[in-house]
């Protein structure tokens, strides 16, 4: 059974800093593309950002130059570094995976694997 487990979320004030991981099991991922979503109560999940298996990144313009996304192959795990933190960044954020060896994008139908979330608040 594949699981992806996030952890690391939390209540912080902006301005401030955490850091999310999202460990997997299962199966590898290190030939896959891995991102994070994230969802507020009554909205359509939002892309945050992704690494593809070659290492390159994406990220939404909301985070850009905030959140940093990196991967440990040998702990078949992915972070989420979350700096600079806003309010407006509460949300639960969901890790995602998606299939060996294809291009994955900002669209939550490239992957085929979710995490079931970790809560993200940011007081003002």
């Amino acid at each position: 059974q594949v699981r992806l487990v996030e952890s690391g979320g939390g209540l912080v004030q902006a301005g401030g800093s955490l850091r999310l991981s999202c460990a997997a099991s299962g199966r590898t991922f290190s030939r896959a593309g891995m991102a994070w979503f994230r969802r507020v109560a009554g909205k359509e999940r939002e892309f945050v950002a992704l690494i593809a298996w070659t290492g390159g990144v994406s990220y939404s313009d909301s985070v850009l130059e905030r959140f940093f996304i990196s991967r440990d192959n040998d702990k078949n795990t992915v972070y989420l570094q979350m700096n600079a933190l806003k309010p407006e960044d509460t949300a639960v954020y969901y890790c995602a995976g998606g299939p060996d060896d294809e291009i994955v994008l900002r669209n939550p139908s490239d992957y085929d694997y979710w995490g079931q979330g970790t809560q993200v608040t940011v007081s003002s």
